[in-house]
């Protein structure tokens, strides 16, 4: 460089990107003058890189500082997984030189094959052990798992798919990810609803979509499913890319009937959107059921069950989901920025044979209905006609039939599926009931599903069931019938002490009789009891009028004879 400059007062000379520094470039130096100092892991890497920017070749003098380093690494570092890993991670900024000598490339390559040798010997040493005394001992955690969490994020990667190709334990991979992700996204806060803007950096943001990428492209399945929860977490919060998100979206849904309720509360981070995540929830739901149509291939009856009756896997999975579901409606019901297509599309997400028993749905509308009141009574019937009143229970029955919130064509169907249960009840085990088994048994057999329905049997405490059924049924009808006559007397005498000018009187006498008339539709399809007693009725004033002309014709000519 002195030659170069051709300035015989140079003084000074600019070393422009020297890999490592000063630190670097004074062991260089030492070197060349013949100062003793150690070649140790910490500086090994700097000194191969500064020895080849810096051209110290066997060209200029033997044993020169390449030769020295490229010894030292050879025989001391590349064979042992700890110091591999240690001088990758003084890799950090010396780039591009510590490519070009292809360090990189040899350590990953190390680590991976030493990992992969260990477990092979640990695995062997466990066998051996396993056969001489006869008990079984765990597999202890690879120790450098935690140690991999120190590496950049660019260098993980590459290790992590050496590991894939080596044979490293997946197990081992994915505990590996998991502490990586706790390690080095701990610092990144969760963002409230009323933030807006960028909250983190691109570091993180390269982090989650790295590690994500990771899963897919290696095929990473030994992850648990709240990882995977926390992952969709982290990548909402640092608006990792859209394909990121569905990634972890799809591997969620193939095991959605493993998940909790608390992981499905995702906060949303939309300002003006409601309290929770539902489209993410929504799009979790959709792979789920691609997963069981994929299962099923085609091959379910119209209920959704298979040749095997109800315990199929599918069906079994689909169930945990739909009691699931209810739970989350019910805990994003109460929302009052949750819009009503929102919560219907989830609703009518799941097929009707993810749900036994509507109860749990039948809670979540009532909690959306009181959540929201300004909703239109057209909107209300929609959402409850989403209800199967048939799938209801005795005690939602009940609920239903004094709740104010239902429109009054849901509370009518309720009434009406309730007389037919009665009705079912009553007549016994036929060929087209289930008797008075429960609602699980009996929608079994509605959907013609070849099950063991058997009829109950005609016992005292049965009937009794039966009786005090019938009696909490009629006395939920009263009230409903209660309320609505005050409700309609309350209203005449406001409108009447107004002044009225009779309109109202009218219309109030129009409305009792049509309640009349609706009530008196709704009696006919009482039980048998209550149509034997009609029929009594009838004949017994039949008989009664026909005795009385009898008597009167007698009568008449007993007269006249006299």
């Amino acid at each position: 460089m002195v030659v170069d400059s051709k300035d015989p007062d140079l003084l000074k000379l600019e070393l422009v990107n020297v890999p490592g520094g000063a630190f670097a470039f004074e062991l260089a130096a030492k070197f060349c003058y013949g100062s003793n100092f150690e070649i140790t892991t910490a500086n090994v890497a700097h000194l191969r890189c500064v020895a080849e920017y810096l051209e110290m070749t066997e060209d200029y003098q033997e044993e020169n500082l390449i030769f020295r380093t490229e010894t030292y690494l050879n025989e001391f570092v590349l064979k042992n997984l700890d110091k591999s890993l240690e001088v990758l991670c003084k890799c950090d900024g010396l780039d591009p030189t510590v490519e070009e000598v292809g360090l990189v490339d040899r350590c990953v390559d190390a680590i991976a094959m030493n990992a992969s040798k260990e477990q092979l010997v640990s695995g062997l040493a466990h066998l051996e052990c396993h056969v001489g005394s006869g008990k079984l001992h765990m597999h202890s955690q690879d120790w450098w798992v935690e140690d991999l969490s120190a590496l950049r994020i660019d260098h993980y990667r590459r290790v992590i798919a050496a590991m894939r190709r080596t044979g490293v334990r997946p197990e081992s991979i994915g505990t590996s990810i998991t502490h990586y992700a706790q390690t080095s996204l701990k610092g990144v806060e969760r963002r409230h609803v009323w933030d807006s803007g960028p909250f983190v950096g691109d570091d993180q943001r390269m982090i989650v979509e790295t590690l994500i990428d990771l899963l897919a492209t290696e095929n990473i399945t030994t992850v648990t499913l709240s990882f995977l929860f926390g992952m969709l977490r982290m990548a909402i919060e640092v608006d990792a890319s859209l394909d990121c998100r569905i990634e972890v979206e799809k591997r969620i849904g193939l095991q959605l009937e493993m998940a909790s309720l608390d992981d499905l509360l995702i906060p949303s981070t939309q300002t003006s959107d409601s309290m929770f995540d539902v489209d993410t929830v929504h799009r979790i739901l959709v792979n789920f059921l691609q997963r069981i149509n994929e299962d099923d291939s085609g091959e379910l009856s119209p209920c959704g069950y298979d040749s095997e009756g109800l315990k199929s896997p599918s069906h079994s999975s689909i169930l945990k989901v739909g009691r699931l579901m209810d739970g989350y409606l019910a805990e994003i019901a109460p929302d009052p920025y949750l819009k009503l297509q929102k919560f219907m599309a989830l609703i009518e997400l799941l097929p009707d044979y993810a749900r036994i028993v509507d109860d749990g749905l039948y809670r979540a509308i009532d909690i959306f209905l009181k959540a929201h009141p300004s909703l239109t009574e057209s909107e209300c019937k929609k959402l409850c006609k989403l209800i199967d009143c048939q799938k209801l229970s005795q005690d939602a029955s009940s609920h239903a039939a004094q709740n104010d919130r239902l429109p009054i064509q849901m509370v009518v169907r309720v009434l009406y599926f309730e007389q037919l249960r009665l009705k079912s009840s009553f007549s016994g085990g036929g060929s087209g009931g289930c008797g008075d088994g429960g609602l699980s048994q009996r929608f079994v057999c509605n959907s013609g599903v070849p099950s063991s329905c058997v009829s109950p049997q005609r016992d005292n405490y049965a009937s009794l069931r039966r009786e005090n059924r019938e009696l909490k049924l009629e006395i939920s009808r009263m009230r409903v019938r209660l309320t609505e006559l005050e409700r309609e007397q309350g209203l005449m005498k406001q409108q009447g002490m107004r002044g009225g000018d009779g309109r109202a009187g009218e219309h109030g006498r129009a409305f009792l009789a049509s309640l009349s008339r609706g009530f008196g539709r709704i009696s006919m399809f009482g039980g048998p009891a209550a149509e034997e007693k009609r029929r009594r009725k009838k004949s017994s004033r039949s008989s009664q009028g026909s005795e009385g002309k009898k008597n009167r014709r007698r009568q008449k000519a007993s007269f006249a004879y006299d």
